[in-house]
Protein backbone atom coordinates (compact mmCIF):
# COMPACT_ATOMS: atom_id res chain seq x y z
CA UNK A 1 0.00 0.00 0.00
CA UNK A 2 2.14 3.26 -1.05
CA UNK A 3 1.54 6.37 -0.16
CA UNK A 4 2.18 8.60 -3.47
CA UNK A 5 2.88 12.19 -2.85
CA UNK A 6 2.05 14.39 -6.10
CA UNK A 7 2.92 17.40 -7.11
CA UNK A 8 1.57 19.82 -10.03
CA UNK A 9 2.93 23.05 -11.10
CA UNK A 10 2.81 23.20 -15.50
CA UNK A 11 1.01 26.33 -15.78
CA UNK A 12 -1.10 28.56 -13.49
CA UNK A 13 -2.00 26.07 -10.26
CA UNK A 14 -0.22 25.17 -7.57
CA UNK A 15 -1.53 21.02 -7.01
CA UNK A 16 -0.91 18.68 -4.22
CA UNK A 17 -2.19 15.63 -3.44
CA UNK A 18 -1.87 11.91 -2.03
CA UNK A 19 -3.03 8.93 -3.28
CA UNK A 20 -2.90 5.67 -1.20
CA UNK A 21 -3.53 2.07 -2.82
CA UNK A 22 -5.75 3.43 -5.13
CA UNK A 23 -7.72 6.01 -3.36
CA UNK A 24 -7.10 9.75 -3.24
CA UNK A 25 -6.92 10.97 0.48
CA UNK A 26 -6.63 14.70 -0.30
CA UNK A 27 -6.48 16.93 -3.18
CA UNK A 28 -5.53 20.81 -2.65
CA UNK A 29 -5.31 23.26 -5.64
CA UNK A 30 -4.04 27.31 -5.53
CA UNK A 31 -5.15 28.72 -8.59
CA UNK A 32 -3.36 32.12 -9.60
CA UNK A 33 -5.75 32.83 -12.44
CA UNK A 34 -7.28 35.99 -10.80
CA UNK A 35 -3.57 37.44 -11.03
CA UNK A 36 -3.15 36.95 -15.11
CA UNK A 37 -6.86 38.12 -15.58
CA UNK A 38 -5.85 41.61 -15.95
CA UNK A 39 -3.27 40.73 -18.58
CA UNK A 40 -5.75 38.68 -20.73
CA UNK A 41 -3.64 35.10 -20.46
CA UNK A 42 -0.67 33.88 -18.68
CA UNK A 43 2.37 35.42 -17.35
CA UNK A 44 4.70 32.57 -16.50
CA UNK A 45 6.88 35.08 -13.94
CA UNK A 46 3.47 35.98 -12.37
CA UNK A 47 2.84 32.03 -12.07
CA UNK A 48 6.37 30.96 -10.96
CA UNK A 49 5.89 33.64 -8.08
CA UNK A 50 2.15 32.54 -7.30
CA UNK A 51 3.89 28.85 -7.41
CA UNK A 52 6.92 29.28 -5.00
CA UNK A 53 4.34 31.35 -2.59
CA UNK A 54 1.82 28.90 -3.03
CA UNK A 55 3.24 25.37 -2.75
CA UNK A 56 4.15 24.46 1.16
CA UNK A 57 0.77 26.36 2.22
CA UNK A 58 -0.95 23.96 -0.05
CA UNK A 59 1.12 20.95 0.92
CA UNK A 60 0.50 21.34 4.44
CA UNK A 61 -2.94 21.67 3.72
CA UNK A 62 -2.92 18.37 1.86
CA UNK A 63 -1.27 16.61 4.91
CA UNK A 64 -3.64 17.77 7.01
CA UNK A 65 -6.55 16.50 5.46
CA UNK A 66 -5.47 13.40 4.68
CA UNK A 67 -4.35 12.94 8.00
CA UNK A 68 -0.79 11.87 7.11
CA UNK A 69 2.84 13.05 8.01
CA UNK A 70 5.74 13.89 5.44
CA UNK A 71 6.96 10.59 7.18
CA UNK A 72 4.76 8.54 6.07
CA UNK A 73 5.26 9.38 2.36
CA UNK A 74 6.52 6.58 0.24
CA UNK A 75 6.83 8.62 -3.08
CA UNK A 76 7.40 11.67 -4.59
CA UNK A 77 5.56 12.30 -7.90
CA UNK A 78 5.64 15.70 -9.88
CA UNK A 79 4.78 16.81 -13.28
CA UNK A 80 8.44 16.80 -15.52
CA UNK A 81 6.48 18.36 -18.46
CA UNK A 82 4.71 19.54 -20.53
CA UNK A 83 4.20 22.77 -19.47
CA UNK A 84 5.90 26.45 -18.54
CA UNK A 85 9.67 26.09 -17.46
CA UNK A 86 9.61 28.63 -14.90
CA UNK A 87 6.11 26.50 -13.42
CA UNK A 88 8.07 23.47 -13.89
CA UNK A 89 10.94 24.13 -12.26
CA UNK A 90 9.54 25.20 -9.20
CA UNK A 91 7.43 22.52 -8.40
CA UNK A 92 10.02 20.04 -9.44
CA UNK A 93 13.07 21.88 -7.06
CA UNK A 94 10.15 21.05 -4.40
CA UNK A 95 9.89 17.86 -5.46
CA UNK A 96 13.44 17.02 -4.68
CA UNK A 97 14.09 18.80 -1.87
CA UNK A 98 11.09 16.35 -0.26
CA UNK A 99 12.46 13.49 -1.95
CA UNK A 100 16.05 13.81 -0.59
CA UNK A 101 14.93 14.94 2.97
CA UNK A 102 12.57 11.95 3.20
CA UNK A 103 14.71 9.75 1.04
CA UNK A 104 12.20 8.50 -0.86
CA UNK A 105 12.10 7.69 -4.46
CA UNK A 106 10.97 10.46 -7.03
CA UNK A 107 8.99 9.93 -10.34
CA UNK A 108 9.19 12.90 -13.24
CA UNK A 109 5.67 11.86 -14.90
CA UNK A 110 3.84 13.35 -17.82
CA UNK A 111 1.44 15.97 -17.12
CA UNK A 112 -1.02 15.21 -19.97
CA UNK A 113 -0.88 11.48 -19.53
CA UNK A 114 -1.57 12.34 -15.72
CA UNK A 115 -5.13 13.98 -17.32
CA UNK A 116 -6.19 10.12 -18.11
CA UNK A 117 -4.29 8.70 -15.53
CA UNK A 118 -6.93 10.59 -13.11
CA UNK A 119 -10.27 9.12 -14.39
CA UNK A 120 -8.56 5.68 -12.53
CA UNK A 121 -9.37 7.45 -8.93
CA UNK A 122 -13.00 7.65 -9.91
CA UNK A 123 -14.16 5.10 -12.09
CA UNK A 124 -11.55 2.65 -11.51
CA UNK A 125 -9.11 0.93 -12.98
CA UNK A 126 -8.43 1.09 -16.99
CA UNK A 127 -9.19 -2.28 -19.06
CA UNK A 128 -6.45 -3.94 -20.92
CA UNK A 129 -7.03 -1.68 -23.85
CA UNK A 130 -8.56 2.10 -23.08
CA UNK A 131 -8.66 5.05 -25.56
CA UNK A 132 -8.03 8.74 -23.89
CA UNK A 133 -8.67 12.35 -25.72
CA UNK A 134 -6.60 14.77 -23.67
CA UNK A 135 -8.17 18.18 -24.75
CA UNK A 136 -7.07 21.70 -22.83
CA UNK A 137 -5.73 24.66 -23.05
CA UNK A 138 -2.41 23.48 -24.32
CA UNK A 139 -3.24 20.39 -25.35
CA UNK A 140 -5.47 18.17 -27.74
CA UNK A 141 -4.60 14.50 -28.16
CA UNK A 142 -5.54 11.00 -28.82
CA UNK A 143 -3.66 7.98 -26.69
CA UNK A 144 -3.95 4.61 -26.91
CA UNK A 145 -3.40 3.07 -23.52
CA UNK A 146 -2.29 -0.12 -22.94
CA UNK A 147 -0.79 0.29 -19.57
CA UNK A 148 -0.89 4.04 -18.16
CA UNK A 149 2.14 3.46 -16.33
CA UNK A 150 4.03 1.55 -19.09
CA UNK A 151 2.53 1.52 -22.77
CA UNK A 152 0.74 4.82 -23.88
CA UNK A 153 0.86 5.78 -27.70
CA UNK A 154 -0.13 8.82 -29.23
CA UNK A 155 -2.54 8.41 -32.64
CA UNK A 156 -3.01 11.96 -33.06
CA UNK A 157 -2.97 15.90 -32.05
CA UNK A 158 -3.94 19.20 -33.30
CA UNK A 159 -1.77 20.65 -35.72
CA UNK A 160 -1.93 24.16 -34.74
CA UNK A 161 -4.52 25.57 -31.61
CA UNK A 162 -5.44 23.23 -28.97
CA UNK A 163 -9.38 23.29 -28.13
CA UNK A 164 -9.22 24.85 -25.42
CA UNK A 165 -7.19 27.25 -27.05
CA UNK A 166 -9.13 28.23 -29.79
CA UNK A 167 -11.96 28.87 -27.20
CA UNK A 168 -10.39 31.46 -25.35
CA UNK A 169 -9.38 33.17 -28.35
CA UNK A 170 -13.31 33.20 -29.70
CA UNK A 171 -13.99 34.40 -26.45
CA UNK A 172 -11.27 37.68 -26.71
CA UNK A 173 -12.88 38.33 -30.15
CA UNK A 174 -16.80 38.50 -28.60
CA UNK A 175 -15.26 40.64 -25.88
CA UNK A 176 -15.84 38.15 -23.16
CA UNK A 177 -13.76 38.10 -19.92
CA UNK A 178 -11.10 36.37 -19.50
CA UNK A 179 -10.70 33.24 -19.66
CA UNK A 180 -12.93 33.05 -22.45
CA UNK A 181 -13.38 29.14 -22.48
CA UNK A 182 -15.97 28.85 -19.66
CA UNK A 183 -18.16 31.98 -21.01
CA UNK A 184 -18.10 30.58 -24.41
CA UNK A 185 -19.49 27.42 -22.95
CA UNK A 186 -22.21 29.28 -20.94
CA UNK A 187 -23.23 31.27 -23.96
CA UNK A 188 -23.37 28.37 -26.11
CA UNK A 189 -26.00 26.77 -24.33
CA UNK A 190 -27.97 29.57 -24.81
CA UNK A 191 -28.21 29.42 -28.35
CA UNK A 192 -28.88 27.58 -31.86
CA UNK A 193 -25.97 25.16 -32.28
CA UNK A 194 -27.37 24.49 -36.40
CA UNK A 195 -27.36 28.48 -36.57
CA UNK A 196 -24.33 28.98 -38.25
CA UNK A 197 -22.59 26.19 -40.44
CA UNK A 198 -18.79 26.69 -39.17
CA UNK A 199 -16.08 24.31 -40.56
CA UNK A 200 -15.25 20.79 -39.30
CA UNK A 201 -11.52 21.30 -39.36
CA UNK A 202 -9.44 18.09 -41.09
CA UNK A 203 -12.69 16.48 -41.24
CA UNK A 204 -12.76 16.31 -45.57
CA UNK A 205 -11.96 12.76 -47.19
CA UNK A 206 -8.13 13.54 -48.53
CA UNK A 207 -7.55 15.53 -44.74
CA UNK A 208 -9.19 12.59 -43.08
CA UNK A 209 -6.48 10.25 -45.53
CA UNK A 210 -3.62 11.50 -44.06
CA UNK A 211 -4.75 13.01 -41.08
CA UNK A 212 -7.21 10.59 -39.80
CA UNK A 213 -6.56 11.31 -35.81
CA UNK A 214 -5.16 14.33 -36.26
CA UNK A 215 -7.07 17.74 -35.20
CA UNK A 216 -7.14 22.02 -36.16
CA UNK A 217 -8.93 24.30 -34.63
CA UNK A 218 -7.35 27.39 -36.34
CA UNK A 219 -9.17 27.62 -39.60
CA UNK A 220 -12.14 27.49 -37.25
CA UNK A 221 -11.18 29.94 -35.61
CA UNK A 222 -10.54 32.57 -38.43
CA UNK A 223 -13.82 31.16 -40.27
CA UNK A 224 -15.85 32.55 -36.88
CA UNK A 225 -13.82 35.97 -37.09
CA UNK A 226 -14.61 36.62 -40.37
CA UNK A 227 -18.30 36.07 -39.74
CA UNK A 228 -18.57 38.38 -36.68
CA UNK A 229 -16.22 41.02 -38.72
CA UNK A 230 -18.91 40.58 -41.97
CA UNK A 231 -21.89 40.76 -39.61
CA UNK A 232 -20.51 44.01 -37.73
CA UNK A 233 -19.13 45.41 -40.91
CA UNK A 234 -22.95 45.15 -42.41
CA UNK A 235 -24.15 47.25 -39.46
CA UNK A 236 -26.06 43.48 -37.98
CA UNK A 237 -26.49 42.71 -34.72
CA UNK A 238 -23.83 39.80 -33.91
CA UNK A 239 -26.15 36.96 -32.18
CA UNK A 240 -23.09 36.05 -29.89
CA UNK A 241 -25.56 33.08 -28.29
CA UNK A 242 -26.22 31.45 -32.14
CA UNK A 243 -22.28 32.16 -32.40
CA UNK A 244 -20.67 30.57 -29.36
CA UNK A 245 -22.93 27.51 -29.60
CA UNK A 246 -22.59 26.84 -33.48
CA UNK A 247 -18.67 27.11 -32.66
CA UNK A 248 -18.62 24.95 -29.83
CA UNK A 249 -20.52 22.34 -31.66
CA UNK A 250 -18.49 22.44 -34.69
CA UNK A 251 -15.33 21.12 -31.72
CA UNK A 252 -17.15 19.03 -29.86
CA UNK A 253 -18.38 17.50 -33.58
CA UNK A 254 -14.40 16.76 -34.57
CA UNK A 255 -13.55 15.77 -31.27
CA UNK A 256 -16.09 13.03 -31.00
CA UNK A 257 -16.11 11.75 -34.63
CA UNK A 258 -12.51 11.49 -34.54
CA UNK A 259 -12.14 9.90 -31.11
CA UNK A 260 -15.05 7.42 -31.80
CA UNK A 261 -13.70 6.12 -35.29
CA UNK A 262 -10.63 5.67 -33.44
CA UNK A 263 -12.02 3.64 -30.76
CA UNK A 264 -14.06 1.51 -33.64
CA UNK A 265 -10.87 0.95 -35.76
CA UNK A 266 -8.75 0.12 -33.17
CA UNK A 267 -11.21 -2.64 -31.35
CA UNK A 268 -11.63 -0.21 -28.17
CA UNK A 269 -14.47 -0.20 -25.73
CA UNK A 270 -13.43 1.95 -23.43
CA UNK A 271 -13.14 5.91 -23.83
CA UNK A 272 -11.79 8.35 -21.07
CA UNK A 273 -11.91 12.21 -21.65
CA UNK A 274 -9.66 14.87 -19.47
CA UNK A 275 -8.06 17.84 -19.01
CA UNK A 276 -9.44 21.15 -19.21
CA UNK A 277 -11.96 21.19 -22.00
CA UNK A 278 -13.50 17.89 -21.12
CA UNK A 279 -15.52 20.42 -18.87
CA UNK A 280 -16.99 21.75 -21.88
CA UNK A 281 -21.11 20.78 -21.25
CA UNK A 282 -21.21 19.93 -25.18
CA UNK A 283 -18.12 18.19 -25.34
CA UNK A 284 -19.80 16.03 -22.41
CA UNK A 285 -23.34 15.57 -23.55
CA UNK A 286 -21.93 14.46 -27.20
CA UNK A 287 -19.66 12.23 -26.01
CA UNK A 288 -21.81 10.22 -23.58
CA UNK A 289 -24.61 10.22 -26.43
CA UNK A 290 -22.83 8.83 -29.61
CA UNK A 291 -21.02 7.00 -27.22
CA UNK A 292 -23.24 4.97 -25.78
CA UNK A 293 -25.09 4.89 -29.54
CA UNK A 294 -21.77 3.24 -30.59
CA UNK A 295 -21.58 0.85 -27.66
CA UNK A 296 -18.34 2.57 -25.80
CA UNK A 297 -18.15 3.00 -22.54
CA UNK A 298 -17.37 6.73 -22.10
CA UNK A 299 -15.81 7.99 -18.72
CA UNK A 300 -15.45 11.83 -17.83
CA UNK A 301 -14.42 12.65 -14.85
CA UNK A 302 -16.14 15.31 -12.58
CA UNK A 303 -15.52 18.68 -12.98
CA UNK A 304 -13.11 19.33 -10.42
CA UNK A 305 -10.49 16.73 -11.74
CA UNK A 306 -10.98 18.30 -15.35
CA UNK A 307 -8.77 21.22 -14.53
CA UNK A 308 -4.79 20.68 -13.31
CA UNK A 309 -4.74 19.28 -10.00
CA UNK A 310 -2.62 17.14 -7.84
CA UNK A 311 -4.58 14.44 -7.90
CA UNK A 312 -3.50 13.46 -11.67
CA UNK A 313 0.08 13.54 -10.50
CA UNK A 314 -0.43 11.19 -7.63
CA UNK A 315 -2.62 9.09 -9.78
CA UNK A 316 -0.09 8.53 -12.26
CA UNK A 317 2.56 8.61 -9.94
CA UNK A 318 0.88 5.81 -8.04
CA UNK A 319 0.45 3.91 -11.25
CA UNK A 320 4.02 3.67 -12.16
CA UNK A 321 5.36 3.11 -8.50
CA UNK A 322 2.75 -0.08 -8.62
CA UNK A 323 4.01 -1.38 -11.99
CA UNK A 324 7.58 -1.00 -10.60
CA UNK A 325 8.91 1.46 -12.91
CA UNK A 326 12.21 2.84 -11.68
CA UNK A 327 12.71 6.16 -10.41
CA UNK A 328 13.73 8.85 -12.07
CA UNK A 329 16.52 9.98 -9.35
CA UNK A 330 17.66 13.47 -8.59
CA UNK A 331 18.99 14.62 -11.50
CA UNK A 332 16.01 15.35 -13.82
CA UNK A 333 15.04 18.10 -15.52
CA UNK A 334 11.82 19.67 -16.60
CA UNK A 335 10.80 19.36 -20.67
CA UNK A 336 8.21 22.20 -21.81
CA UNK A 337 7.52 19.85 -24.36
CA UNK A 338 7.75 16.56 -23.13
CA UNK A 339 6.68 14.12 -25.96
CA UNK A 340 3.71 11.67 -25.01
CA UNK A 341 5.95 9.07 -25.76
CA UNK A 342 7.73 9.70 -22.46
CA UNK A 343 5.82 8.65 -19.43
CA UNK A 344 8.09 9.23 -16.77
CA UNK A 345 11.72 10.68 -17.23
Amino acid sequence: MALVLGLESTCDETGVALVEDGELLADVVASSMDEHARFGGIVPEVASRAHLEAVLPTLDEALSRAGRSLSQVDAVAVAAGPGLVGSLTVGNSAAKALALGLGKPLYGVNHVIGHAAVDQLVHGAFPDRTMALVVSGGHTSLLMVDDIATDVRELGHTLDDAAGEAFDKVGRLLGLPYPGGPHVDRLAREGDPEAIPFPRGLSKPKDMAKHAYDFSFSGLKTAVARWVEARRASGQEVPIEDVCASFAAAVADVLVTKTLNACREHDVETLVIGGGFSANSQLRELAQARGEAAGIDVRIPPLRYCTDNGAMIAALGHAVVEAGVRPSGLGIGVDSSMPLSTITV
